[in-house]
């Protein structure tokens, strides 16, 4: 039996951060080990709000580049980009058509994007967890790690697929598989430094709120020293009064690779004045060898694209496989 499939992505909406990293991309690297992944840049996903053409596809290299600079091996797992296998688009347009209206409505992603998009709300973005059911169920993943935040969108995939499956297939032979939620439990969700109550985003607009992979040393200094903090000394884990001091805490454990217990021994008596500059120092060290393959990567872009066509390649493949079998179970003829 060969290994069980899993698939993620992320929107190339800028440089991608530290939460990217700890909540994510860290965790894929090491799953690569055990199951056949497949990466991708959502850049369809990118322009369900607005966004600058001039830096979209620039975007996209750069966290394919980001990609292979935190660990992940082409030679295990499949990268590409989302736009570059029109099977996606095509799918969606098939499960709007059996997706009810309702479903999407309670979408609780959704509302929390319309109340910063105001009047520009548009079908997109109203739409684009009907495209994220797509991107998922295109490659037949057994497992699709996401964050607390995202399984609403995975369950609401499943359902896609199962009313997929009862119109159009059986119970013996269904004709979308079902994949489930691998929900990420340690760093899966670094909060922002700014206000330790909220998610860490590329879609903040305040750059203070978040470390980006490649800022240089002394952005990173100057963000940790001007991250809010509390007045109260000595640091602690699981303070619900204090969540600033839990996340940054978070992050150094998470960086400096020590365990809980030892970080929170360490911290017990530390001031602000003394923590700051070591979380700041363990960030430098920890990014520094990802900076230095990224920026390497960003200057051979043949490499990068030879990498991003093998990806396209093999995942066109399944992609094809899938969406053929669901437009002949909707009755579609065959071109000729």
């Amino acid at each position: 039996m060969g290994k069980h499939r899993i698939l993620s992505g992320i929107q190339p909406t800028g440089d991608l951060h530290l939460g990217n990293y700890l909540g994510a991309i860290r965790n894929w690297v090491a799953l690569q080990e055990e199951y056949d992944s497949f990466l991708f840049m959502a850049d369809l996903h990118a322009i369900t709000v607005p966004h600058d053409p001039q830096q979209l596809a620039e975007n996209t290299y750069k966290v394919a580049a980001t990609y292979l600079a935190c660990g992940i091996d082409p030679n295990k797992a499949t990268v590409f980009v989302q736009s570059h296998i029109s099977a996606h688009s095509e799918l969606a347009w098939l499960f709007n058509c059996i997706t009810p209206l309702n479903w999407l409505e309670r979408m609780i992603q959704f509302k929390e994007k319309a109340v910063k998009q105001g009047e520009n709300v548009t079908v997109g973005l109203f739409d684009y967890p009907v495209l994220q059911a797509a991107d998922i169920l295109l490659y037949e993943p057994d497992l699709v790690p996401v964050g607390e935040d995202q399984k609403q969108h995975v369950e609401l995939t499943r359902d896609i697929a199962n009313r997929f499956n009862f119109q159009y297939g059986s119970a013996e032979q269904p004709v979308i598989k079902l994949p489930e939620p691998m929900i990420q439990k340690a760093g899966a969700r670094v909060m922002s430094l700014t206000d330790g109550t909220k998610k860490m985003s590329k879609s903040d607009p305040s750059e203070m709120s978040r470390i980006d992979l490649v800022d240089p040393p002394e952005v990173i200094l100057r963000k940790v020293k001007r991250c809010k903090s509390d007045p109260t000394r000595g640091l602690e884990f699981d303070n619900p009064d204090r969540p600033e001091c839990d996340n940054l805490l978070t992050l150094y454990m998470l960086l400096s690779g020590q365990t809980k217990e030892a970080v929170a021994q360490e911290c017990a008596e530390m001031g602000w004045g003394q923590f700051k500059p070591l979380l700041a120092e363990t960030m430098v060290e920890a990014l520094k060898p990802i900076q230095d393959q990224f920026h390497s990567l960003m200057d051979d872009r043949t490499y990068l694209e030879s990498i991003l066509k093998q990806g396209r390649e093999k995942a066109e493949a399944i992609a094809l496989t899938t969406l053929g079998k669901a437009k002949a179970a909707l009755g579609y003829s065959q071109p000729l």
